[in-house]
């Protein structure tokens, strides 16, 4: 192993000992608000200077900023998990490949005024980890086209559970690293997580903040 892939090894350890912390500050926060308010300082410090940043060097020299949308606090759900039968996706990502994923569950929930529902995905690699991705009607305008990340715990991003309910907050919806440099291979929201309604929460359209490419990528396959 040379020194170059020594370190990036050491930092990829690093940004994810970072975002579990942070996320374990929102979860101990005693407003959801003032985790939120955490949770975006924590994460412009990571993009501004971490080396694991997803950010383009051009990108990171003109950051400043990840953008929000306001704080609803009816963004924040807390969704009824069943079961679903198991059923392996291979869902498609950014890239030409496909990662390997097990429905296990669906979450429902009622936002926007309309009863919604999630399907819940455990990740079929060493260790597992729940990951939700949705993309909804904000889409290629307003938030990125191929869709947002709500959880995904195999990399810290955990809101926990209330009374058996997951948490489910949209104010905490973020960008695959994707969005911001086309190195990096990310799985997009599957067809069964596209959302009919506009949900203005979460992080933004990064092309606007970031030096993100203005065109948005739009996968539309996936297979089961």
């Amino acid at each position: 192993m040379t020194a170059s892939s020594r370190d990036q090894f050491l930092h990829l350890v690093d940004w994810r000992r970072r975002v579990f912390s942070l996320y374990d500050e929102v979860r101990a926060a005693p407003e959801p608000e003032a985790g939120w308010a955490a949770w975006r300082d924590g994460r412009d410090d990571l993009f501004a200077a971490h080396p694991q940043s997803p950010l383009t060097t051009e990108g990171r020299a003109a950051f400043e900023k990840i953008d929000y949308f306001p704080y609803r606090p009816d963004a924040r759900v807390t969704a009824s998990v069943v079961e679903a039968e198991a059923a392996h996706y291979h869902i498609a990502t950014s890239g030409s490949s496909s990662f390997g994923f097990t429905r296990w569950a669906t979450a429902g929930f009622e936002l926007e005024g309309t009863e919604l529902a999630l399907e819940l995905y455990w990740f079929d690699g060493y260790g597992g980890g729940l990951f939700v991705p949705f993309r909804d009607l904000t889409r290629g305008h307003q938030t990125y086209g191929a869709g947002r990340y709500l959880l995904d715990t195999v990399k810290g991003a955990d809101l926990g559970t209330v009374d058996d309910k997951l948490v489910l907050d949209f104010n905490f919806a973020y960008n695959p690293s994707c969005a911001y440099d086309p190195k990096w291979v990310c799985p997009l929201a599957p067809p069964p997580n596209r959302l009919a309604v506009a949900i203005e929460a979460g992080e933004k359209d990064p092309a606007k903040t970031s030096g993100a490419p203005a065109e948005q990528t739009d996968i539309d396959a996936a297979t089961r």
